[in-house]
């Protein structure tokens, strides 16, 4: 349930929680709502951060180097107050000197730029007007303005931008959109997924639309369609489908769509094989195959929970990501398959990789992941042992891409400085930062942010993040901010964050910590959340208290606990369960297991916590003593509830709950309500009233 992420290729099972947009930093924002106290200004009189400076940070997303490695394309995405929107724009940035050329005017619902193989042209997705089929606008009564009529409702689509010069050319016509596409080698067709339109249209608008409920959540209001395969010639023209059926090739609640895999001759296409368009069987999926001309689907990996296969570009292998050795309690593993053998090419390491890219000789893998309190990256050999990457104090992200030559561009942050674009020569060399659009941040005072580690339960060895207050003088005593991260299957790092430097501006020390059940620290301590999840993680969450509290610098009177998503659901549970707290902060938070169950859109996918059903007398017991509702009559700390009206991951109903059950018990609490479709809002007006109402209770109560 954590509330950030960057666009990635996504393991078939979903982390509990993670947001579904789950932009980096939260989301970004900007007010200058709130004047917080001002304790301990820095020295060098440089203007601490807040929350107008949110309004000046730009977000990257979506590297992609060229093949030749001399240019990056990227998304920028800068907030707009007035319009509560991001405008976006396409980069084409230099590898070399960073000069940087804006390519797209007065686009919208950019994402997915992807060079052809030759670097010659560049394709991405942007909404655009799709016309309406005759028979479909004269069965349609419903009136409609001038402007609707001609412009037609906005669809993503496919637009083809030629780097000689020329306007982008839209190939496709999908009436559904697009949700992923790829080239084919040798340029001339685009592989596309796109939704089947519902076989009951004309029934549906007549309101005979009773569906059936299967996996779906409970705010679902239509019965979803799968999501299928295509081709377009990359000139324009007729598209063609690949696929058909019951299945499909992405469910309503991935972060992304697994790509369509061309294999390397262009004679046939890859895919990521859900069971259905729901994402509560999701972790049944299988790798398939179809010719790229049609015909039938063969399975490629059999192993459930395959998902996001990639030819090598070298030989015959294939490299896919699964749980290792298919238990969805252990991180992500890559495997590579050759001669219909696959192995675990990352079993030595024994730990989470959320992204993976094939080096350009087809003898390695470029891995991603969180490597204790930092996101690193690793050069894995076929065989032989990984090497991780000297990088610096960058974070790299989930959000990089290789060329032929070997360069390597990601989007990264450091402590002090959000995301720009980052490029090495070879994995060997140095990350160098080419672009400086948040350049106004080194002028900023921030707070110091460095990891902690300490000794936890369970022989575990277990770390965290500490950030200063701004002005921190050794010797004083300051009021402590838990932040504690969603997931779980998350990780805190050092990497600059925009609420642990809010917290830090107001005068207080920020810890961030890492639980059982992080996927920062290896399988075994991710696994060790298997049928633990609130007792376990809430010792670790003490252990890490007692080390920042050694450290000697915290005012043990004044502590108080916060997080959005699971990290909602360990404030629920810290404060049903410890009375240190003076406040506390329940974001989305999960509160019920049983509840949340029967009506969230993970439905199977939360069994795998437990092992089984609540309503199996086996597990029923369980499943009640890990909820934080079991023990809200022992809350005593002042608690803020917020969550999202429509949010299918932690349906608010599990707010309410909690907000009732502290009512009735005399604690002080407050409950806000945002009216969007979330797992946390994604706009900038309603991310900066979370972050006011967030410090703002903590200066209230611990102040």
């Amino acid at each position: 349930m954590s509330c950030s992420s960057e666009g990635r290729a996504e393991p078939a099972i979903k982390k509990r929680g993670s947001a579904i947009t789950y932009k980096e930093l939260f989301s970004l924002a900007a007010c200058s709502v709130l004047a917080w106290p001002q304790p301990g200004r820095a020295a060098t009189n440089a203007p601490e951060f807040q929350l107008d400076d949110l309004q000046k940070i730009v977000t990257l997303s979506d590297a992609r180097i060229s093949p030749d490695g001399k240019q990056i394309a990227v998304i920028v995405s800068t907030p707009d107050w007035k319009s509560d929107k991001a405008k976006q724009e396409i980069d084409i940035v230099d590898a070399a000197g960073g000069a940087r050329r804006v390519v797209t005017w007065r686009r919208t619902g950019l994402s997915s730029p992807k060079w052809s193989e030759d670097g010659s042209r560049l394709a991405f997705i942007a909404e655009d007007a799709i016309s309406q089929p005759k028979e479909d606008a004269a069965a349609d009564s419903t009136p409609k303005s001038d402007a609707e009529q001609s412009a037609g409702e906005k669809r993503p689509q496919i637009f083809i931008m030629p780097m000689s010069g020329g306007d982008p050319i839209r190939v496709t016509e999908a009436r559904q959109g697009v949700a992923e596409f790829a080239w084919s080698p040798d340029g001339t067709q685009i592989a596309f997924i796109t939704a089947d339109e519902p076989a009951n249209a004309k029934n549906i608008k007549e309101h005979d639309d009773a569906f059936q409920v299967t996996n779906n959540h409970f705010l679902t209001r239509a019965a979803l369609t799968p999501w299928h395969l295509w081709v377009v010639p990359s000139a324009g023209g007729v598209a063609k489908r690949l696929t058909q059926g019951t299945f499909s090739l992405q469910t309503d609640q991935q972060d992304t769509t697994p790509l369509p895999e061309w294999s390397r001759d262009g004679r046939s296409i890859a895919f990521t094989r859900f069971p259905g368009p729901y994402w509560g069987p999701s972790f049944h999926s299988v790798i398939a195959l179809v010719d790229a001309s049609g015909g039938e689907i063969r399975t490629l990996v059999q192993a459930e929970g395959s998902n996001t296969a990639s030819y090598s570009p070298v030989g015959d292998a294939v490299a896919y990501l699964r749980y290792r050795d298919g238990d969805q309690n252990n991180g992500n593993a890559v495997y590579v398959m050759s001669d219909a053998e696959a192995r675990d090419v990352t079993r030595a390491q024994a730990r989470n990789f959320d992204t993976y890219r094939w080096l350009p000789d087809g003898r390695g893998l470029l891995l991603e992941g969180t490597g204790g309190a930092r996101s690193a990256l690793w050069e894995q050999p076929l065989q032989g042992a990984a090497k991780q990457l000297a990088l610096d104090d960058v974070e790299a992200s989930q959000d990089l891409s290789v060329a032929k030559t070997g360069a390597v561009a990601f989007v990264g942050s450091t402590p002090t400085h959000p995301n720009e674009l980052y490029v090495m020569d070879s994995v060997s060399a140095k990350p160098r930062r080419i672009t400086n659009l948040n350049a106004f941040i080194d002028g900023v005072a921030l707070g110091r942010t460095e990891s902690i580690e300490w000794h936890g339960p369970n022989g575990f060895l277990e770390d965290g993040v500490l950030t200063y207050p701004v002005g921190y003088q050794p010797g004083q005593h300051y009021p402590l901010v838990l932040l504690i991260h969603g997931g779980p299957t998350s990780a805190s790092t050092v990497k600059f964050a925009l609420l642990p430097q809010l917290l830090a501006a107001a005068g207080f020390i920020v810890f961030q910590p890492n639980y059982r059940g992080s996927d920062n620290l290896g399988d075994a301590y991710q696994h060790a959340i298997f049928r633990d999840t609130g007792k376990g993680p809430g010792d670790d969450v003490m252990a890490g208290v007692s080390a920042v509290e050694r450290l000697g610098i915290v005012d043990q009177k004044r502590i108080g606990v916060s997080g959005w998503s699971y990290g909602g659901y360990m404030t629920a549970w810290l404060t049903g369960h410890h009375r240190v707290w003076k406040a506390a902060v329940a974001g989305a938070a999960l509160t019920d297991w049983v509840m949340d169950y029967t009506v969230s859109f993970y439905q199977e996918g939360d069994k795998y916590l437990f092992g089984g059903s609540p309503w199996n007398p086996k597990y029923h017991d369980i499943w009640r003593e890990q909820s934080p509702i079991s023990y809200a009559q022992d809350v005593t700390a002042p608690t803020l509830v917020m969550g999202d009206v429509g949010d299918s991951n932690v349906p608010l109903l599990n707010s309410y709950e909690w907000f009732s059950a502290l009512r009735d018990a005399g604690v002080e609490v407050e409950f806000y309500a945002y009216p969007v479709d979330t797992h946390f809002p994604e706009d900038i007006v309603r991310t900066t009233d979370v972050y006011r109402r967030w410090v703002a209770w903590m200066t209230k109560y611990l102040k």
